[in-house]
């Protein structure tokens, strides 16, 4: 059962421009200790956060909320799995959202799929309910 949808592009230009005029500031704003790590290891580090913005903003899209009601941007924090495949980790307020959205008796997932195109970046978001032990 589909619980949400949430899609979103970022144009990479703007989190460069984010980056040169606020720093420190926006990264620790919006990004998990983590997502900034990764993105200051790459070549053009706002790539990899503007794919991280992405998906950040589709998880709150597919929650229903946007970054209101207690969901707020370092809830959604961006990962990768050994294969490469990025996840979402849903902490915090926006977990509080996703366990009321839940039915009784099941358990929610989130799926991402990110990819970008010079200058921009897009992921999209789906948040499923399964039965528990599935």
């Amino acid at each position: 059962m589909i619980l949400g949808i949430g899609t979103d592009l970022c144009d990479i230009r703007r989190i460069e421009k984010s980056l040169e005029r606020f720093g420190d500031r926006f990264l620790c704003r919006l990004f998990s200790e983590s997502e900034r790590l990764k993105a200051l290891q790459r070549q053009n580090p706002a790539t990899s956060l503007a794919q991280s913005f992405a998906a950040k903003e589709a998880c709150a899209k597919a929650l229903g909320t946007g970054f209101r009601e207690g969901v707020f941007w370092r809830d959604i924090v961006v990962k990768n799995l050994e294969t490469g495949q990025p996840v979402i980790k849903i902490t915090g307020g926006a977990l509080v959202r996703m366990q009321k959205l839940t039915p009784r008796g099941m358990v929610a997932a989130s799926y991402l799929s990110q990819s970008d195109e010079y200058p921009m970046a897009h992921a999209i978001v789906i948040i499923e309910a399964h039965a528990k032990g599935e």
